[in-house]
């Protein structure tokens, strides 16, 4: 049985049907509030705003169909600055700098609430949660995995059997190593280089499989595309471990496909109340913008996504060079924090 695919994450989707933006088997709600402008994309329209452990969710309140759905993945930069919006007039906005298959999108968003944090403190401190637990959700290859000969846990994990005597059938000679087998992920290590690892979590399991390889009778797993698609083999001897523990596997992950832990973990109540209590350190990735001709409401969220035509070259003094005229109430400083945002 495969994990339902994820998507919820890893993907900046724009007025999609409502089924979308129900949550998924894992995903929960964490914070909403029901009074939010979407400034750039709907500006002067009110809205009501989710935070899951998975994504933000906006949607109007008199037109449904007008909605969003940014994962956290998709997430590089978060910011406030002065936005002007239709409701408010000009007020302190969350600006959320997002990359989605090579692709940047800026969103702003309003709390009509005044002088409430909420929207600020929410996004930012579950985001934080979402980048910090990473290790539920990705493979990952080579980490700093164990530490004094064991498994290194995650806060919501449990060992439920350890495997010595597994080789991994990577190479033409194979490495000898140890499985630990949990509630969230199968992991493998080198016996002589514990650096040499790979932690997969079942979420990113696509099959587990028992079959025949020029090393005999095998362990199979194949991993989704989104963690690369990958097909690592594993040896146990005798015959009747490697079916015992590929048995385990198997059942682990079809609990785990049932009611999956995302790892993201966080109270409403323990929010910061003000953001002189948060410090965000943006991410910092880089960017390559494609422009494809997609819906106004995909291109409303570009950088410049309602330009027509290219404006008149003008010579920029802060620059000391000759720039694209900016629209009005922009500036190159203004640009300049989006990108590095």
């Amino acid at each position: 049985m495969a994990a339902e695919i994820l998507w919820q994450d890893r993907d900046v989707k724009f007025d999609v049907a409502p089924s979308q933006l129900n949550l998924r088997t894992g995903e929960k709600l964490i914070d909403k509030l029901d009074a939010v402008e979407d400034t750039k994309g709907n500006n002067g329209d009110r809205g009501c705003l989710r935070v899951t452990n998975l994504r933000i969710i906006w949607s109007s309140i008199e037109m449904p169909r007008a909605n969003l759905s940014i994962g956290f993945n998709c997430v590089i930069g978060i910011s406030t600055r002065t936005a002007v919006s239709k409701l408010r007039g000009t007020v302190e906005a969350l600006y959320i700098l997002c990359k989605s298959h090579s692709t940047r999108f800026e969103f702003i968003f309003t709390n009509l609430v005044p002088g409430s944090p909420r929207l600020f403190t929410s996004i930012i401190s579950v985001h934080r949660a979402y980048e910090t637990s990473k290790l539920y959700r990705d493979l990952k290859l080579r980490g700093a995995l164990i530490k004094d000969k064991q498994l290194r846990l995650l806060p919501q994990e449990e060992v439920y059997d350890k495997v010595n005597g597994v080789w991994n059938l990577s190479s033409d000679q194979g490495n000898l190593g140890t499985f630990y087998i949990t509630n969230v992920r199968l992991m493998w290590h080198a016996n002589i280089n514990e650096s040499f690892n790979v932690s997969i979590p079942y979420i990113q399991m696509k099959t587990v499989k028992v079959r025949d390889s020029k090393f005999g009778i095998a362990l199979v797993v194949e991993t989704s595309p989104v963690s690369g698609g990958y097909v690592l083999g594993f040896r146990i001897d005798p015959l009747e471990k490697l079916q015992a523990t590929a048995k385990m596997i198997q059942n682990l992950h079809k609990v785990y496909s049932a009611c999956p832990v995302f790892g993201v973990e966080f109270d409403v109540d323990s929010t910061p109340q003000s953001m002189e209590e948060l410090t965000h350190a943006p991410i910092q990735d880089d960017i390559e913008v494609e422009y494809d001709n997609q819906t106004d409401a995909f291109a409303a969220y570009f950088a410049d996504g309602n330009k027509e035509a290219d404006r008149e070259p003008v010579y920029s003094e802060e620059l000391g060079l000759a720039v694209e005229k900016l629209k009005e109430g922009i500036t190159i400083s203004g640009l300049w924090e989006v990108i590095t945002a």
